[in-house]
């Protein structure tokens, strides 16, 4: 059986990959992400590929998977909070709004370094906001390692209006489309123990 290995070391990732019955390793590949890119779809594409790279280096056999999701609106990219005050300008400039998450997906085969990508963008409508909420929201401290400042999957839920797209491409991992490409590389999804 083919091991797989997660670059990550977010644990909704590894929460999701669980979810449908993948068994994994985790190694955080230690990539900065900080990087000059303004275009969302190539940030995400080449995050996810140097985390996925940087990780395939140090083995000689698995499937790596790496992941990194962006948040944008009106061309701008929105990553994580740096404090209280950043959290509450991303949740007004999203209140009320549709936005855009892309998260970029690299899968390699250590053994060969056969490599696919993908980026998978999902539109999200929030809400309009009222400031108690945002101020509530922002003392939960549920802001702070999500990319725009928000967590779908948590206490933010009640704030998604409306979904065009992949919602688990949202929490951070387009399962759909991932599985497609592990198919690809020769893991078989159903089945596996």
């Amino acid at each position: 059986m083919t091991k797989l290995i997660l670059a990550s070391a977010s644990p909704r990732r590894a929460q999701l990959l669980q979810q449908i019955g993948l068994k994994f390793a985790v190694k955080v590949s230690g990539v900065d992400e900080n990087e000059n890119e303004k275009d969302p779809a190539r940030l995400a594409k080449r995050l996810a590929l140097n985390k996925a790279n940087a990780v395939a280096m140090q083995l000689t056999q698995g499937i790596i998977i790496a992941a990194d999701t962006v948040v944008c609106i009106d061309g701008k990219l929105l990553g994580k909070p740096k404090d209280s005050m950043e959290a509450k300008e991303m949740l007004r400039s999203l209140s009320g709004r549709t936005h855009h998450v892309l998260t970029g997906v690299a899968v390699i085969d250590s053994e060969n370094h056969r490599t696919l990508d993908h980026v998978e963008t999902t539109a999200v409508k929030m809400r309009h906001l009222r400031e108690e909420e945002i101020d509530g929201y922002v003392q939960s401290g549920e802001p702070f390692d999500k990319a725009g400042g928000y967590g779908i999957q948590g206490k933010a839920a009640i704030f998604v209006e409306k979904l065009d797209g992949c919602y688990f491409n949202v929490v951070g991992l387009p399962l759909s489309a991932l599985c497609l490409m592990l198919e690809e590389m020769g893991v078989q999804i159903w089945g596996r123990s």
